[in-house]
């Protein structure tokens, strides 16, 4: 993330940082090039990445890369959101990744609409193409799904001590 934000900044583009505070201990992410947002935790952070960005891009990476990468899929696809997501699958890093998907969706666990949500290109320009052309296509019986804090939130229990 750090070479990735770096680069950024040195073509004079908008970095934003979305930081889990456990990450800031002992500088263990490093100085934060641009704007920093420190969130608590990581689902704070997927929530607070979902809310204000554009789209979705995933470079190759380890674990964590991969599990907000189908989070936000999921979200996609539970019409959560609408922003495109794509892959940038340089030197055939997610190939095998791309493989699994497919063979998940020959094995029915996955949709051909839902298999559309994510996008994976080799080339940095034909990805923010195909996410700038990208049409979200909810599934019908899921955009009738209502998202919204107040519809997640459990109700409060009234703990008034009346004597």
């Amino acid at each position: 993330m750090g070479c990735v934000s770096t680069a950024v900044a040195q073509h004079e583009r908008q970095v934003l940082g979305i930081i889990p505070s456990a990450f800031t201990v002992n500088n263990l992410v490093g100085e934060t090039c641009g704007k920093e947002i420190k969130v608590a935790t990581m689902h704070e952070r997927l929530i607070t990445m979902m809310e204000l960005s554009n789209a979705f891009i995933a470079l190759p990476g380890g674990f964590g890369t991969l599990e907000e990468l189908f989070q936000m899929i999921f979200g996609a696809q539970l019409n959560i959101h609408n922003k495109p997501i794509g892959v940038l699958n340089i030197n055939g890093f997610f190939n095998d990744l791309l493989s699994f998907v497919d063979h998940v969706v020959e094995q029915k666990f996955i949709t051909q609409r839902a298999r559309k949500i994510l996008i994976s290109t080799t080339t940095a320009n034909e990805l923010v193409d195909k996410l700038q052309a990208f049409r979200f296509k909810p599934d019908p019986a899921l955009s009738k799904l209502k998202w919204s804090p107040s519809s997640s939130q459990k109700e409060k229990l009234d703990l008034t001590l009346r004597l």
